[in-house]
């Protein structure tokens, strides 16, 4: 039983019509499921991902009008990575976000792969990381993204938590989670402990944790602009009640399990108060649309279907 890598990470966003336009025309993934938060349905659910969203490739937002900006701190999902082809890749993002005027920095490197460290227009802090072709595979750029294939998003790469004190994490995801250390790299603060990478699975980007302790600083203030919960990939529904059962010995206090109709989820906190998920990877998001026309209309799931009306109403427009 092994988790396979990342399954999504789920942030937080202010203005949904506005998300909609960066992550599609801006960043060019495609919005492959326009929903709504299953436990708040006058919010947007957006999902963005690759050709069909496969699992490993999904940056999903709630949308909550208003809400407040983030500021950054420990117990949090600090940074989000996103996979994309080669040196040649970076470049051409970096000339990009210079034509849109996207706040980004210089190239950097994380764990021995090239990156480009940058933010979209609510602060969320991301980076493009060099895919190595190691371990888990990406997934599949859309054919009709407005950034040419050979250069596209394909996926997810590490996802950065920052807390502060590391021990109590290192110990769910060592001797829960059953992820293994993958090395370490230098903070790039001066006089900071050095950033520990873990990885399940294959390995590889798709796959990775990193680690960075930080008793410096204060705790996170969630809102606008940061992350919500990363989910880890579980391949069927045979794992997932394996999973159920050693979360269960373990002694964790955990959601249950919980049908999101795409995929099946269970929750829970780690030490140092990071919100995890584990998904299924099936059974997926074609199974109530046809995959040529994944997102173009509110889908609900079937739970929610006697609703559609009333949540309707209550959703503004996206265009």
């Amino acid at each position: 039983m092994q988790l396979t890598g990342i399954h999504h990470v789920s942030a937080l966003t202010a203005d949904a019509p506005r998300n909609r336009s960066f992550y599609t025309e801006t960043l060019g993934l495609r919005l492959v499921k326009k929903t709504v938060n299953q436990d708040d349905t006058s919010c947007y659910h957006l999902f963005y991902g690759d050709e069909q969203g496969n699992p490993g490739t999904e940056l999903t937002f709630f949308d909550i009008p208003q809400l407040a900006p983030t500021h950054p701190g420990t117990g949090s999902i600090s940074s989000v990575s996103l996979r994309v082809k080669g040196r040649e890749a970076l470049h051409y993002w970096a000339d990009r976000f210079d034509q849109l005027q996207v706040e980004h920095e210089g190239f950097s490197d994380r764990g021995g792969r090239d990156g480009l460290l940058f933010r979209d227009f609510e602060g969320q802090r991301l980076a493009l990381v060099v895919e190595d072709e190691k371990g888990v595979p990406g997934g599949h750029p859309w054919e009709k993204s407005p950034v040419p294939v050979e250069h596209g998003i394909l996926g997810l790469g590490p996802v950065m938590l920052t807390v502060a004190e590391a021990e109590p994490t290192l110990r769910i995801l060592l001797d829960v989670l059953g992820f293994r250390p993958a090395g370490e790299y230098p903070s790039p603060d001066e006089g900071q402990p050095d950033i520990q990478i873990f990885a399940t699975g294959d390995g590889g980007p798709g796959a990775e944790i990193h680690v960075e302790e930080r008793p410096d600083l204060p705790r996170e203030r969630l809102g606008r602009g940061g992350v919500h919960h990363v989910a880890f990939r579980v391949p069927d529904d045979k794992e997932y009640e394996a999973w159920l059962e050693r979360l269960n010995e373990a002694g964790i206090h955990h959601s249950g399990p919980i049908d999101r109709y795409y995929f099946r989820s269970i929750y829970f906190r780690e030490p140092n108060g990071i919100l995890f998920e584990l998904a299924t990877d099936g059974p997926g998001f074609a199974t109530d649309e046809d995959p040529d026309h994944l997102g173009e209309k509110l889908a609900l799931p079937p739970f929610l279907e006697p609703q559609r009306e009333r949540i309707e109403a209550r959703l503004r427009p996206l265009d």
